[in-house]
């Protein structure tokens, strides 16, 4: 299990489960010749994406950041559309650590698409359950009312089944929020109408978080944006705000979905100046 520590807060990066999605879809319309030679591609034109949760320990307190691909959630044709080749295993990972779901305190959701929010709930008894009981669970409001109210193109992805067991331990904001006084989820939009990213500092060491809007090492560039995007020329303005923003205050990029890197920093040329690989 890989960690990262940056003050008082250690982070631990989770086994949320794997996918395999479509190369050309997620990267938009940047041309194979051009992203295939920043990411590994197979002979379908997939690449590997992680759905691997980050266990933050600051204050006493465990919060999650994202959920996972979850356990027992998805069909047999789900599983092939999206390319699961492992689900989730947060119970074995969060017991590495000698903690358990139920001591989960916060959960931190950049936006509420199943790969990221599958894990919030789990089948027991014939009945979907909370799998984080305990957990106040924050996301931006516009993204919790799409989550309850999906248009048609976003209901294929913000399933009712991920969000009806815990609506009553989600807490919105809108514009910002600041959590354990060093956590601050700021909204942009972008990926999804209510996309969120994670801004996280400590004694003067910052991290930062840009969840879909850069899934991937190999979408540092500001016009590298999903097909996915609900919206990519505010993804794209995003990127341009807070990418500089972050090499300028040597900040540590950390990924949910990377197969490669689980946190970086770049310097001012794009060059990495320090890694943290996934073993």
């Amino acid at each position: 299990m890989e960690k990262l520590s940056i003050g008082e807060i250690s982070i631990y990066w989770l086994d949320g489960g794997v996918t395999f999605l479509d190369g050309g879809a997620m990267f938009g319309v940047v041309p194979k010749p051009l992203w295939s030679k920043k990411y590994p591609v197979n002979e379908k034109n997939q690449i590997e994406l992680r759905t691997d949760p980050m266990l933050l320990q600051i204050n006493n307190k465990n919060i999650l950041i994202e959920t996972g691909i979850g356990k027992g959630k998805l069909t047999d044709k789900q599983k092939r559309n999206y390319g699961v080749v492992e689900e989730s295993k947060l119970d074995e990972s969060l017991a590495e650590i000698g903690l358990s779901p139920k001591d989960i305190d916060i959960i931190c959701m950049t936006h509420l698409h199943f790969d990221h929010a599958s894990g919030l709930t789990r089948w027991e008894d014939h009945q979907l359950v909370s799998v984080f009981p305990n957990a106040k669970i924050y996301t931006s409001k516009v993204e919790w009312e799409e989550m309850r109210n999906p248009n048609i193109r976003s209901k294929n992805t913000y399933w009712s089944e991920n969000w009806e067991p815990i609506q009553n331990q989600i807490y919105t904001f809108e514009n910002q929020v600041v959590i354990e006084e060093c956590i601050k989820m700021i909204h942009t939009g972008g990926h999804s109408d209510g996309h969120s990213i994670i801004e996280i500092e400590s004694n003067g060491q910052k991290l930062i978080h840009m969840a879909d809007l850069m899934p991937t090492h190999a979408h540092r560039n500001s016009l590298w944006v999903l097909a996915y995007d609900d919206y990519p020329m505010t993804s794209i303005f995003a990127k341009e705000k807070y990418i500089p923003y972050a090499i300028e205050n040597q900040s540590w990029f950390i990924f949910y979905h990377d197969a490669y890197y689980r946190a970086l920093k770049w310097d001012q040329d794009g060059n990495i100046i320090d890694e943290i690989k996934r073993k």
